[in-house]
């Protein structure tokens, strides 16, 4: 008997500690995590520099309101805009990164219209869950926000529904929960263009995929974009709850003193994290993760080439999502995966979803790749 909501199907194991990119339950069995909980550990787990940080908060103060100056928020921040004309809100979620880039939008434009694409997922309140192309857990709450328009992504054609009615168009680079799905780089450039055109904000959620998980700070930097807003979160702080929504300059002043705010939002603990995590990701270490993503990406599609219940492999970086036709279940791949010692995920459309931590080393990838494999062939023979 639990006390607990059943707003989770969870798998009968406990997650109780960890060691760079390996995790243990509570019997003693090793995973290798290709999940970073859900691209959030991006630097793995038991960091000596992050302890060390956070440590170091612990033993001053862990919470001031925000009423007062902190030299950790404007640290962050900077490493963030990393020397551009830009400003940041922190809050706790991407959810909530979502939600004040919403209300910005709406406030800074005096618009209220939002564009947003099929299978996109933008978080859970009201407002991001508004902006969220995914039917399915929309059922039950009634009458979300009226004036969002869903339409069709990586199509050129979605972009004549962009009008100078809309405040915003919200988009992810990759579509994480929606099956790992990758923009064209013609086609959001395309995007780009067509909101400057039509004078209508672009947000780009990176929630996801941004700190490091494509090989550059944030995903949307592989190409030619110039979002006006960027949300941010999961990697952020390592595990620490955070998010971040970074604007242009110029629309601060809709987000005058009252107009939005947060308790626990930019707390000492998950700013200490956050500015050692931008620490460390520097340039060496994403020029790291590139690498390893085209070794991993060579091993995936040399090894899965010949397995027939593989339809294709998607992604960008460290953001992989293996298609699996229907007659193989992903959730029983995951758990065939979890007898040898893998963590995996899943997305939209039978997809095997892959987001190790970007300091998993290349042999570890190999060796996964390998195992995903023996699983696919096995699940093959059992068919």
């Amino acid at each position: 008997m639990t006390t607990l909501f059943p707003t989770y199907n969870r798998f009968p194991f406990e997650l109780i500690s960890g060691e760079g990119v390996t995790v243990f339950d509570q019997e003693g069995n090793s995973y290798l995590d290709l999940t970073s909980g859900i691209g959030v550990c991006n630097l793995g787990y038991n960091v000596k520099q992050l302890n060390e940080a956070v440590t170091a908060q612990l033993g001053q103060i862990w919470h001031t309101s925000n009423l007062y100056e902190s030299h950790l928020q404007e640290a962050v921040a900077e490493k963030l805009t990393q020397g551009t004309e830009k400003v940041v809100f922190f809050c706790n979620s991407g959810t909530e990164a979502n939600e004040a880039a919403l209300k910005l939008a709406r406030k800074a434009t005096g618009k209220t219209k939002i564009l947003s694409f099929a299978h996109s997922f933008h978080g859970r309140s009201v407002g991001s869950l508004s902006l969220t192309g995914n039917e399915k857990i929309k059922e039950g709450f009634g009458d979300l926000l009226s004036d969002v328009t869903f339409v069709a992504y990586n199509d050129f054609h979605s972009l004549q529904a962009i009008t100078s009615e809309y405040a915003a168009v919200i988009v992810e680079v990759i579509q994480g929960e929606g099956g790992m799905t990758a923009g064209e780089a013609d086609w959001l450039e395309a995007l780009d263009a067509e909101c400057k055109e039509k004078g209508v904000l672009l947000i780009i959620d990176e929630v996801q995929t941004g700190i490091g998980r494509t090989g550059k700070l944030f995903a949307y930097q592989h190409y030619a974009l110039d979002p006006d807003i960027v949300t941010s979160a999961k990697g952020l702080a390592n595990g620490i709850p955070v998010g971040a929504m970074i604007g242009k300059k110029e629309l601060a002043a809709a987000f005058s003193s009252g107009t939005h705010g947060t308790t626990f939002g930019g707390n000492p603990l998950a700013m200490a994290a956050a500015n050692q995590v931008l620490t460390i990701i520097d340039d060496e270490f994403l020029e790291a993760v590139t690498q390893k993503a085209d070794l991993f990406w060579y091993y995936l599609e040399k090894e899965l080439s010949d397995i027939e219940f593989v339809e294709g492999i998607s992604g960008k970086g460290l953001m992989i999502g293996i298609h699996l036709a229907k007659e193989l279940p992903v959730a029983a791949v995951i758990q065939a995966l979890h007898q040898e010692g893998i963590l995996t995920l899943s997305a939209h459309g039978n997809t095997l979803r892959l987001l190790p931590p970007l300091v998993i080393k290349g042999a570890e990838l190999i060796e996964a790749s390998q195992k995903i494999k023996q699983v696919l062939q096995t699940s093959m023979v059992h068919q």
